[in-house]
Formats: C-alpha cells, structure tokens, sequence
C-alpha cells in the first residue's frame, strides 16, 4: 500500500484546486441564469412557471457531481491523461469552433479537430516551420489523441445518462406557429450540467506511480488536475412526448458515446485508427444533431388541438389536475358534461359547478377514462 499515499495527496490538491478555482462556480451560476431565463420564459407564455429555477439548478449540480465521479473514476482507470498543452490546444479548437457555429461549443468537437489536424501534420512529416507555428506545430504532433477522444466518448456517455435521468423532470413547453400558421406546442430539452473532474496529468520525478497498468499509459509519475467541464444538451420536440424524446435521445447519445470510446481505445493499440476516431468524434456528433432535425421536420407535431376537445400540453405541478393523473399529451374532451374546443369554452364549464368538476379524457391511445373531483377555495384556477 506504499503507492495509497502519494495518491491521497494529490487528490487532497486536486480537490482544494477545484473548490478554489473560480471556473467552477461561473458555470454554476451561469446554469441558474439560463434557467431562471426559462421560469421567465414559461410565466410570458403561459402566465405560470412548471419548474423552480433554483430546484433546477441544484438538480443539475448534483447530477454533474455525481457524473464527474464516476467520469473521473473511469478515466483514471483507463489512464486517460491531459497535459497543459493538450488543455491549451482544446480551449483554442473549442474557440475557433464556436467562431462559425455556438453548439461546436463541444469537446468532442474540439478533440475531433485536433486529431484530424495531427493526422495531417503527420503525413506532412517533412514540413518543419519556424518560430511561434513550429512550436504550436510540435504541441500538436505530440497531443495523445487516443487519450484525448477517451476522454470525449467517456462525457458524452455521461452526458446520455444524465439526459435519460433528468431530461424529463427539465423540459419546457414551448408555443410555436406551424407550417399552415395553426399555433402548435413543442418541448424545449435545453440542459447544463457543471462536471467538476479529476484527470490524470503525466510528470516526471516525483509523480505517483498506479498500482495498474493502465490501456492509455502515458509512463512515468502522475498527478491529478481538477477540470470543471460544462456539459450541455439541447433539443426542440413537436412531434413527440418529452419522454419518448429524451429516451431515443439518450440511447443515441449512448450509442455514439459506445462507438467513439471503443475506436479511441483501438487507436491506442493501432495507431492508423486514430484518424477515424477523430472523424467519427466530429461526424458522428454532427449527424446526430442533422437527423433529430429532420425527423422533427418529416412528422407530425403531436400537440395540435384536435377537432374535438383540447390538447393538454404541459401540467402544473401540485394542482388538481395532476392530482386527477392528466398527462401532457392527452385531450380534455368533455369539462361537466360540455364538449371544448376552446380554453374559452373549458373556463365556462368549469364555472356551471364551481364546488365539483366532472373530465372526460382521452389518453395517449384514444381511449376515454372519466374523472371527477371536489374544487376547494385558494385552489390554482389552471
């Protein structure tokens, strides 16, 4: 157990880098402002708010603490390690990236870049510039790709359970006019998440050594460095329950995650796959992106009020009709008796018995269930 105390040391110096750096806690607050900017958003649409910003904001903290455990586990365990000049080299892709387009605002965006450029620079292998571009020239040539790709497949891994587990409880109903100038519902899944990590940093001399040998062993000593990661995931439905699209969401995402960390460790074990590695980072993430829009544009939105009765869109935490189990999706058809067609005509049957209030509901499948329920005083009127 000679090599547990080097380890506690640096993770004790890691630990104190990360509560005292101040990246971590801008993001924290930058993720209260964007969903205190959402609450806003919901109370001039609807003139209500479906979610606290602040039990937003603690929700996602927690899931990104508990992500960024298990990132950082996996990732020293597979001896997945960043230098200074890999950081400085993703924070300038991740820049000149985000320069055309905001949402190339991603790791594996900036990681898949680089390894295409280092692929280049390598068949380029008798190119030797002078100066400041010789040196960048260098730092690039020598980035471990297959440990920076790992490192991107291990996050968005991360990233699809954290959509599967929390994207449900973070989605916001939105209003939109459709193509035939009809007003149709939607969901916004815009979500962030701080991941504070903790990677393994090659020196040499007084570095601790693991006790394994590791699938990405960089040699020598390590130490560990903390990195605040901001993790985001954003997607608009029309034409599906927030739930059926947060769960292919995240199955592609894990899909993608899967794929991109089995060729990253292939290309550490044969290098001529580091460049499809690269490419399947930066490729694949944009396909994703490319078929959640087209699929959106090829169906039918799914919140459009029938001919008879009202689309319920999104439901009010804590109110009577999530007491009654109405669910986003279906439709109120009959309010006391009186079929609706507009919110209009649902507020005036529920005024004929202002103490009682009798539904019929059509569910997801087109089936009727009946409700009924006692009104009280101070009750929301929604």
């Amino acid at each position: 157990m000679e090599w547990a105390w080097p380890w506690l040391t640096t993770l004790g110096e890691a630990l104190l880098q990360l509560f005292t750096q101040p990246f971590y806690y801008i993001a924290v607050i930058l993720i209260a402002l964007i969903y205190h900017r959402q609450l806003l958003q919901e109370r001039r649409l609807f003139h209500v708010r479906l979610q606290s910003s602040i039990t937003q904001t603690i929700r996602a903290l927690l899931g990104g603490i508990v992500i960024g455990v298990i990132v950082s586990v996996v990732s020293i365990f597979l001896g997945a390690h960043l230098t200074l000049a890999s950081v400085i080299c993703i924070w300038a892709a991740t820049l000149v990236l985000a320069l055309f387009r905001i949402r190339y605002l991603c790791f594996a965006y900036a990681a898949g870049l680089l390894g295409v450029v280092q692929f280049g620079l390598n068949v380029a292998s008798g190119w030797q510039p002078e100066g400041w571009l010789g040196s960048v020239t260098e730092a690039l040539r020598a980035l471990d790709m297959p440990a920076l790709l790992v490192l991107a497949a291990l996050l968005h891994l991360g990233e699809a359970m954290l959509v599967r587990l929390q994207g449900v409880s973070m989605a916001s109903p939105l209003l939109f006019e459709g193509k035939r100038g009809k007003l149709v519902g939607g969901y916004q899944l815009q979500h962030f998440w701080p991941v504070p990590l903790l990677i393994l940093v090659p020196v040499t001399g007084s570095g601790a050594e693991l006790a394994w040998n590791p699938l990405l062993n960089a040699g020598g000593g390590y130490m560990l460095m903390a990195l605040p990661i901001l993790l985001g995931f954003g997607e608009v439905t029309q034409s599906m329950l927030p739930g059926q699209k947060v769960q292919i969401s995240a199955k592609r995402l894990l899909f993608y995650g899967t794929g991109l960390l089995v060729l990253s460790l292939l290309a550490a074990w044969w290098s001529p796959l580091m460049v499809v590695a690269a490419l399947a980072a930066f490729i694949g993430h944009e396909f994703l992106v490319w078929y959640s829009g087209f699929e959106e544009q090829h169906r039918s939105p799914v919140f459009v009020h029938p001919v008879h009765g009202l689309k319920v869109l999104g439901v009010i935490p804590d109110s009577p009709a999530e007491e009654l189990g109405i669910e986003a999706g279906e439709t109120l058809y009959k309010v006391n008796g009186v079929m609706v067609h507009s919110p209009e005509e649902l507020h005036r049957a529920l005024r004929m018995n202002p103490a009682f209030c009798k539904l019929e509901v059509r569910n997801h499948q087109g089936e009727s269930k009946f409700m009924q329920r006692a009104i009280y005083e101070g009750e929301h009127h929604q």
